[in-house]
This record gives structure tokens, C-alpha cells and sequence, in this order.
């Protein structure tokens, strides 16, 4: 009797044993990827992509060239001024045609002390095409056809009309001249990998010098003269 409780006593603890569920035992790849694994993952993607970026460009960018949009700037000429190099917590700025470029990734050449500082903080328009630097650091592009303009040289014998028509030809194609040596400077800032466009000059009050501008001696120097057109005709 007393053995047949034991058998039914063992018998129902082994029914509550394969009733109850078992606690699966944890290893370590239950637990996944984590959060470290992540982070890892992400450094070796970013630091590729740098890696990639600078080899792609030569190693002159980790981002591809992507420049953030700049905040464009409306300045008149006594603001633009003051980004000439001096306040170094101020960029640096140089303005062709109105349109106002960041030049401070070139500093030793358009800082202070470098070989074209005159150009910064100001317009210095007319000096772009003439190549006066000490003379036409001004916007105003008055007179500067003539550098076009053939120097008359020999004697003629067209009548005043037909001198008249080809003088108003070749004014209009040295006007195209001027148009395309500005567009040439603005395209070089603005395209470029080092400066880019930084806002517009506005308010540009009217010089006393305006309209009264001569072109400068080595302007002058660079026109062509009649007799050497008429010969390479």
C-alpha cells in the first residue's frame, strides 16, 4: 500500500514537470546586434564615404564639394567695405558686375598684404577688364569701349557716312568684348571650387567721376591700330 503512494505520488510530479514549460536557456545569439555593433557600423559607413569623398576629389573634400546654400547679402558699397580682410571674424568679399563672391578661402591673396587686396571689400569692375589696378578699382565701365576701338593710324578715303557705320560696328563689338571679359570674371568666382557667390551690392550712388572717366595708360596701350587690322585683313 504504501508502495503504491510513492508510484502515484511520483506520478503526479512528473505530470506537473512536462505540464510546467520550460525556460529556454540564453545564449549569445539571442541577444542580436547590439547597440555598440550599431554604432560601429555607422562610423565604418560614415568614415568610408569621407574617405571615398576626398580620393573622388582629390582631396579637397569629404563632403563632395557640397557647400552649404549661402545666405545671400544685399550690401551697399561702404558695408561691402568692411569684408576686405582687416576684421578677420569677417569673410572676405570681392564683388564683378554687382554680384558679391566669398573669397576667404584665399586669404594670402585677397588678405591683407596679399597680391590682390585692392580687389577686396570694393566693385573694382572697370580694373577687370582694363587691367588698371591702381587706377579703375571702380564699377563704372564708362569709356572703356575705346580699349576696343582700333587707334586711326592712316590716312582714309571713306566718307564721314560710311566711317559713322563702321564705327557704330565695331562700338557694338567692342561692347560684346567688355560683356564677355565680365561674364569670364563673374564665371570664374562663381564657379569655382574655393569662392562662391555671396549676395548683390546695392545702393551704388552715382561717382562724381562717372561719365568723366578716361581709359588708363595701359588700356590705351592694348588697342589695336587701323593699319595692323587693315593688314591682317
Amino acid at each position: 500500500m504504501s508502495e503504491l503512494r510513492q508510484r502515484q505520488a511520483a506520478s503526479a510530479t512528473s505530470k506537473r514537470k512536462e505540464a510546467s514549460p520550460q525556460r529556454p536557456q540564453q545564449t549569445e545569439e539571442d541577444h542580436g546586434i547590439s547597440l555598440l555593433d550599431i554604432l560601429r557600423i555607422l562610423a565604418t559607413i560614415v568614415l568610408a564615404t569621407f574617405g571615398i569623398s576626398y580620393y573622388m576629389t582629390n582631396g579637397e573634400s569629404v563632403l563632395f564639394n557640397y557647400r552649404p546654400w549661402p545666405v545671400l547679402s544685399a550690401l551697399p558699397p561702404a558695408q561691402l567695405s568692411l569684408y576686405d580682410g582687416s576684421d578677420e571674424s569677417l569673410p572676405i568679399y570681392l564683388a564683378v558686375n554687382g554680384s558679391i563672391f566669398d573669397v576667404s578661402a584665399n586669404p594670402g591673396m585677397y588678405g591683407p598684404g596679399g597680391g590682390y587686396h585692392f580687389f577686396a571689400g570694393r566693385d573694382a569692375t572697370r580694373a577687370f577688364v582694363t587691367g588698371c589696378f591702381s587706377d579703375d578699382l571702380t564699377p563704372d565701365l564708362t569709356g572703356v569701349e575705346e580699349m576696343f576701338m582700333p587707334v586711326e593710324d592712316v590716312e582714309e578715303t571713306l566718307t564721314s557716312a560710311e566711317k559713322k557705320v563702321r564705327r557704330e560696328r565695331e562700338m557694338r563689338h567692342a561692347k560684346a568684348q567688355i560683356a564677355q571679359t565680365v561674364a569670364r570674371w563673374e564665371r570664374f568666382f562663381g564657379n569655382s571650387k574655393k569662392y562662391f557667390r555671396a549676395g548683390k551690392v546695392v545702393g551704388v550712388e552715382k561717382d562724381a567721376e562717372d561719365g568723366k572717366r578716361v581709359l588708363c595708360g595701359s588700356a590705351q596701350n592694348q588697342r589695336p591700330k587701323r593699319s595692323e587690322m587693315d593688314e591682317a585683313v
